[in-house]
């Protein structure tokens, strides 16, 4: 999971902002022993490489009043009623004071000593916390949100603004509030995976049973698990039969039925019966772990637009520096413009030009989309993969265990001499050593037909075309048809021909057995179609996908039968491994940026060598989790128009947030030159744009299939 002996995790509480983690993270970087430090701000997390203890990183929070947990401890997240948090009661006599600094206002003028006493008051009470940290920032010349609130609201106060910098003061306390209220429910789609375990369960061990902690649960153990429960670890049945709900970890729908042998995974839910499952990983190594930590680490890796905004940022906040103290110093200097109003001017647009929701436009978008994808069963492994995704024209698929369900059957064996027992005998012999699925067909239909599989020697596998092995002193080959012509002395009967290309247009694969001499034997076997394929072919169609290619090594005639009947364009057959890089690259270099959809394992470099490379069914499969950019964790190749769908929804929506928050911007800075924008009003624009960029993006949580 990324750890190591020198490696601390842990999770960050009240970090809502963006400018805030970073600043966190290099006050972290600068502690006595620590060699390097990562704020991971979307998850809330961060990691320390090196050694630091909890009152020192927290030390270094301090800042921001942030608390540590460490990663793994299990803690029970504190309710407090809104009443009882020490913010808002602050907030609330802040308020009681503004309110009646505003009544003696009124009643007594906004000079009397009464008015000006209630309204600071009310900004001590509120901004105590903002000007201690303010003032901090501005000694180490860290201009962030808090040094230019400190800067406006103590100008005002100068210059005898006393209402405005009060309510500055409040607004203020309010937009932090309601920004760290928004990123919570932003952050909820990683909590609520985490909550899909439960915290213990009932084990047996030793003839004895337990309720244990998860933490305390081993491999080994067994897991007794009542109907309506939620199995805790992952695991294999060894007795029970029940319908267990995947869908939050693979995002199907419907039970899939469980019993002795079958495997199992932590958070899904046993519906019917009563199952003991035999723990396989312990809990930090689950399928429902990995899939929270590669989420996590997702959010971490910035989209390219973010990638441009945190740069864009660095260069926005001292050019509005400078132009504020440029506002504040030309017209009293050059034009006679008098120094109080022009000041006052000068400080309300440092209020509006704080970068925050620009900021928070892109991360915020980021995380609640990979969330959301990953409650659908969708692990997409970063915010660059989420872009890309959005932005594929061609879309390759694997056809073996991709397109269809990859298990495949024998549907016919026919001897050419009558001996159908002897020569099923020999071709399942020979293919016990081979790892290709065919293979694993031949032995099921040898185990089919009580056929006993004796032994073979010599065993060799030619890639792409078929083995060869010896069995009981005897030369055997079994493979594709026309390697076989290639072999043997007399080629293949013509006969023989006509029966292989009837098969094929089935759309069946076409196994032969043969000695040295001769054909002896041909085995039909056919690979189910998954039961929605043809239904996200014609989606992605529908979406505006230009290209969709099969790739297989499978032969002309099966390749067309499967590709026809799913509608897919372009049929490339009878590929080896390296070919369907080949083609994957070609299709790159003709100006698409197309995504390979394949196994994780047998297409690892088409994967790699395509702009996105997608693998099927990672619930359970640790090398898809690790080898593929976007993991489609069932088998449902629907997933697959729901995560481009979701991925262009993201990036319409980082737009829509980018030009917002400019705009916003660009307006009250328009409205400043000719005094029309107050302080109260620059903050207002500030909290507003950062509340609509959060809010516009929790838009994402809504999208389904």
């Amino acid at each position: 999971m990324g750890k190591n002996d020198n490696c601390h995790m842990y999770r960050v509480k009240g970090l809502t902002c963006a400018g805030c983690a970073a600043k966190f993270e290099r006050n972290v970087k600068a502690l006595p022993g620590v060699e390097d430090a990562r704020i991971n701000f979307g998850a809330s997390k961060l990691t320390v490489y090196g050694t630091a203890s909890l009152e020192e990183l927290e030390k270094a929070g301090g800042f921001e009043n942030l608390k540590l947990v460490p990663d793994g401890l299990r803690e029970e997240e504190e309710r407090t009623p809104v009443w009882k948090k020490r913010e808002n009661q602050r907030l609330f006599f802040a308020l009681i004071f503004l309110l009646l600094g505003y009544a003696a206002d009124d009643l007594y003028g906004e000079t009397s000593a009464f008015a000006i006493l209630t309204m600071v008051i009310s900004m001590l009470i509120g901004g105590a916390g903002l000007f201690v940290n303010g003032i901090k920032s501005m000694i180490r010349l860290d201009f962030d949100m808090k040094a230019l609130m400190t800067i406006a609201v103590v100008g005002a106060a100068a210059i005898g603004e006393w209402g405005e910098g009060a309510t500055v003061v409040v607004l203020f306390a309010i937009s932090e509030i309601l920004e760290s209220y928004s990123m919570d429910k932003a952050r909820q789609s990683i909590r609520s995976l985490m909550d899909l375990a439960p915290k213990q369960a009932t084990v047996r061990r030793n003839q004895a049973e337990f309720t244990l902690p998860v933490d305390e649960i081993e491999t080994g153990d067994i897991l007794l698990v009542k109907p309506g429960q939620k199995i805790a670890m992952d695991g294999v049945v060894v007795s029970g039969s029940s319908a267990v709900n995947q869908a939050p970890i693979t995002g199907e729908s419907i039970p899939v039925a469980k019993s002795a042998g079958d495997e199992v995974f932590a958070g899904t839910i046993n519906e019917e019966g009563y199952l003991e499952i035999k723990v396989t990983k312990q809990v930090r190594d689950t399928t429902l772990s990995k899939i929270i930590y590669l989420v996590e680490e997702a959010q971490a890796e910035r989209a390219s637009s973010q990638a441009f905004i945190d740069r864009f940022a660095k260069v926005y906040t001292p050019a509005v520096l400078l132009l504020a103290l440029l506002v504040a110093l030309i017209p009293p200097l050059f034009f006679h413009g008098a120094w109080s109003v022009w000041i006052y001017r000068a400080l309300a647009l440092l209020v509006v030009g704080c970068p925050c929701a620009l900021v928070i436009s892109t991360p915020v978008a980021i995380v609640t989309a990979i969330g959301n994808a990953a409650r659908n069963g969708v692990l997409i492994k970063g915010g660059i993969h989420l872009e890309e995704a959005g932005s594929l024209t061609a879309i390759a698929f694997d056809k073996t265990g991709t397109l269809t369900r990859g298990r495949p059957v024998v549907t016919d064996f026919i001897s050419f001499t009558g001996q159908e027992q002897a020569h099923l005998q020999i071709a399942a012999s020979i293919e016990r050593h081979s790892q290709h699925p065919l293979a694993a067909a031949l032995l099921d239909k040898a185990k089919e037909s009580a056929v006993l599989v004796g032994e073979a020697e010599d065993f060799q596998s030619v890639t792409g075309k078929g083995v060869r092995a010896k069995v009981d002193g005897k030369h055997y080959y079994a493979g594709r048809p026309d390697w076989l012509a290639e072999i043997l002395p007399n080629s293949i009967p013509i006969d023989i021909e006509e029966k292989v290309k009837s098969y094929r247009k089935q759309g069946k694969t076409v196994v032969l057995l043969a000695d040295e001499e001769k054909a002896l034997a041909l085995a039909a076997i056919s690979d189910e179609l998954r039961e929605h394929s043809r239904e996200a072919v014609e989606r992605l169609h529908r979406i505006g996908i230009r290209r969709t290619v099969m790739l297989t090594g499978d032969n002309r005639e099966t390749a067309d039968a499967i590709g026809n009947r799913l509608g897919i364009r372009e049929i490339e057959a009878e590929l080896l491994p390296e070919e369907k890089l080949e083609r994957i690259k070609a299709v790159r270099n003709s100006g698409n940026r197309v995504a390979m959809v394949g196994d994780g394992v047998n297409d690892a470099p088409a994967l790699a060598a395509a702009t996105v490379g997608i693998a099927m069914g990672g619930a359970g499969t640790d090398a898809a989790l690790e080898t593929a950019d976007i993991v489609l964790m069932g088998d449902d190749l629907r997933k697959l128009p729901f995560t481009i769908g979701l991925s262009r929804k993201t990036l319409g929506i980082i737009k829509q947030n980018i030009t917002i928050s400019f705009a916003i911007k660009f307006l009250a800075l328009l409205l400043i030159i000719p005094g029309w924008l107050t302080l109260w009003m620059a903050v207002f624009a500030d909290m507003g744009s950062t509340l609509i960029v959060t809010l516009n993006a929790m838009r994402l949580l809504k999208i389904k299939e």
